[in-house]
């Protein structure tokens, strides 16, 4: 059996595309040479991949069965070519999946911490170096990314669900509840806000399958035993503000309310409930084949934490 890279790359990206002709323009080949890279592919296989549904070709099961196999096979040779690149300090070739928060307030100081000034680069390496591709999405888009060889590693900041990739705690972070200054909790004196308070407040939440929501829920509702939800938001900006502007009250990393919390849009409330933290997570497939490029950017991340 000759199964060649092209034959797998043709058939990637007409499951991702939709149509030879999508999939040819992708790859930069014709439509006939993509066809019949994609006839050969199935002929030496003797099974239909996908299911022909007018013009649409939709990823039948032997598709589905093929389609880890086929990333994973595309990602390693990739990786080969970059192992043996030259521009040992050129990052640009890595894909870096995160979620909203650690994407959003932790890669541009970790970026712009990466050793750019280190004396020990040449002046060369100095010249070539770029930041790595950002993907930025909730945590279960990143962990899906992963898991399909679309991006090299991932930082989450809620559980990994899947038993197939390797997760390591990254750094732990801190979570604060907060609200508007002219909220009625932010004028009691002489004490915390107690449980049964937190009980009747009303949440602002982010949307279910995002790690925010998630280690909110993990951290409140042993405490708390439903949150009384006012609103839920796509992302923890829309939160912060919508928690500033008096509709709710909202548990968010402090990194994410450090600067309105600076400026007194919002205050942050004293409670009864214990510190609550939560791990950041660094997330990548044990089959993935990590390049010298890969293996140097992780142990700078490794290393680094947030001032």
């Amino acid at each position: 059996m000759k199964i060649s890279l092209r034959q797998l790359q043709v058939f990637v990206s007409v499951a991702e595309q939709g149509s030879t002709m999508a999939a040819a323009n992708a790859v930069a080949l014709s439509q006939s040479a993509a066809s019949a890279a994609l006839n050969e592919l199935e002929h030496m296989l003797n099974t239909q991949l996908f299911d022909r549904v007018g013009k649409r070709l939709l990823l039948n099961d032997n598709g589905r069965l093929l389609m880890p196999q086929a990333r994973l096979i595309l990602d390693a040779a990739n990786s080969i070519e970059l192992q043996f690149s030259s521009g040992g300090a050129n990052w640009s070739c890595i894909r870096i999946g995160a979620s909203t928060t650690i994407g959003s307030y932790c890669l541009p100081a970790l970026l712009a911490a990466s050793p750019v000034t280190d004396s020990q680069l040449t002046a060369s390496a100095l010249h070539t170096m770029s930041h790595p591709q950002m993907t930025i999405a909730n945590t279960a888009d990143i962990v899906s990314a992963v898991a399909n060889y679309e991006v090299d590693f991932g930082f989450i900041e809620g559980p990994c669900h899947r038993a197939d990739l390797l997760v390591e705690p990254w750094f732990e972070d801190e979570i604060v509840i907060v609200c508007s200054p002219e909220h009625p909790y932010a004028a009691q004196k002489n004490g915390s806000i107690g449980i049964r308070e937190l009980r009747s407040a009303s949440w602002l939440l982010r949307e279910r399958g995002s790690g925010t929501r998630e280690n909110v829920e993990q951290v409140l509702l042993p405490h708390l035993k439903n949150l009384k939800l006012a609103g839920e938001f796509g992302t923890s900006e829309a939160i912060m503000h919508a928690a500033a502007a008096g509709l709710g009250i909202a548990c968010l990393s402090r990194v994410v309310v450090a600067d309105l919390l600076a400026l007194g849009k919002l205050h942050e409330l004293e409670t009864k409930l214990p510190p609550l933290k939560r791990h950041f997570y660094l997330i990548y497939s044990p089959h993935k084949l990590l390049s010298r490029h890969i293996q140097d950017f992780l142990q700078f991340c490794r290393g680094w934490r947030p001032e």
